[in-house]
């Protein structure tokens, strides 16, 4: 008996994409919560 390797593209897909959307979602409310558009010295780039 062979090894069988399956990967589910859809879910790595929609794994990434909620890993990118969590990380705007940190730094939206991290702006709000400050009041201030810039809060670090990337964000004036």
């Amino acid at each position: 008996m062979g090894l069988r390797i399956n990967t589910n593209v859809a879910s790595i897909t929609a794994q990434k994409n909620l890993g990118k959307t969590l990380d705007r979602l940190n730094v939206s409310l991290e702006r709000l919560s400050t009041g201030s558009r810039i809060n670090r010295a990337a964000d004036d780039a």
